[in-house]
């Protein structure tokens, strides 16, 4: 792919590529919309992502062509004159104007050629990767002296400032900080972490499309954020993730609005589930693992509302075939994925039982991923 990647930017650009980076998307295990509530997940950066070769200019001028939306053509902005397009590009130039609100500046222009295995709107963070891999690149090419994390950070700031999504860091962090066959059990309130062993030699982790396109800033996800401030304010917490769940049944009384109050059952029961299902792996009870995966997709389902009827099919179907541990959305939600936790052994018969159920239900094939722990963004 990087060979790939580097002959197609210089057919485009006309021009060497001076450096090739890659930055991952990720799947969340479980913890889903605990992330901006101060709450902990437990995310993996995947072996899918997106490539990005570069050079540098010698004007102020910013080009970029993404072979994922070719039909765009290059688009092209001026570091003197940033502005948002309302199209794909407001990724990487959100990531110049969060590096520019940080008091990074960039001495020239580049020209930018960007290429994904990540499916589009499928809930595996082909966003915050595209954010990752462009500072990345930005760093490498400019030497800049950002971390890891910064990288993160400032990724997130592009996303909640320029795109208008007021997403939390899990995305933007697994991207940055993954590690092969390990995922991450990230605080992100305090974004301590501690990388967590898989047990791929056991387990395969799939992940199946329902084809269900979600458009985040534009949907319901900004509403739950509103709403679970709402009954933080309520319940007059630091965090709603500071809670346990002893202490939000005794206190959710002071949460009147009956919603609210359900968004904040959510976040705080799976917060729970996260942290226990950490100490489940880690003593290969893999049978416990499934009943939380379970337990967190229904709460999705019913008290967060960000579940679909393709996902719950595709949960519930998983849920009673052979060899499957566990089952649940991933993501955001309104649409994209379901991650599997599946015997090793049995993942040929699994993929063959999903595709042809969910095949007979909605009239379309699903596409299914069978991923591995990668590590996280950097530089080929």
């Amino acid at each position: 792919m990087k060979q790939t990647v580097i002959q197609n930017f210089e057919q485009r650009y006309h021009a060497p590529a001076a450096l090739c980076c890659f930055a991952p998307g990720r799947v969340n295990l479980i913890g889903e919309h605990t992330d901006y509530n101060g709450g902990h997940v437990f995310p993996f950066a995947l072996d899918l992502g997106i490539y990005c070769c570069t050079n540098q200019r010698q004007d102020k001028t910013m080009r970029f062509y993404s072979a994922n939306f070719a039909e765009a053509g290059i688009i092209e902005t001026s570091l003197d004159a940033l502005k948002l397009s309302g199209d794909w590009s407001d990724y990487p130039v959100g990531v110049i104007l969060a590096l520019k609100a940080s008091g990074y500046e960039l001495p020239h222009g580049a020209d930018f050629y960007y290429h994904g295995n990540l499916p589009d709107g499928a809930g595996l963070s082909s966003s915050a990767a595209i954010e990752v891999l462009t500072t990345t690149v930005l760093k490498e090419l400019f030497a800049l002296p950002v971390s890891p994390q910064q990288i993160a950070l400032i990724s997130q700031e592009a996303e909640n400032r320029f795109i208008g999504l007021n997403c939390g860091i899990m995305d933007q962090f697994t991207s940055a900080m993954g590690k092969r066959d390990h995922a991450i059990l990230l605080d992100t309130d305090t974004l301590e972490y501690a990388y967590a062993p898989l047990p791929s030699d056991k387990i395969a982790t799939i992940i199946v499309n329902t084809g269900v396109k979600h458009a985040l800033a534009s949907s319901a996800y900004n509403d739950r954020r509103k709403e679970c401030e709402a009954a933080l304010k309520a319940l007059k917490a630091p965090t709603l993730c500071s809670l346990s769940p002893d202490e939000f049944e005794q206190k959710k009384r002071l949460i009147t609005d009956e919603i609210c109050r359900k968004r904040a059952k959510h976040t705080i029961y799976e917060n729970q589930r996260v942290l226990d299902m950490v100490e489940a792996l880690k003593k290969g009870d893999y049978a416990t693992c499934g009943e939380l995966m379970k337990r967190s997709h229904l709460s999705l389902r019913d008290d967060y509302e960000v579940s679909c009827e393709e996902l719950d099919f595709l949960a519930k179907t998983a849920w009673d075939i052979e060899g499957v541990y566990g089952a649940r959305m991933t993501g955001g939600g309104f649409g994209g994925c379901t991650v599997n936790l599946v015997d090793r052994d049995r993942t040929e018969a699994f993929i063959q039982v999903i595709r042809t159920a969910y095949r007979d239900r909605f009239g379309v094939t699903p596409e299914v991923y069978q991923v591995q722990a990668g590590d996280g963004a950097r530089r080929l």
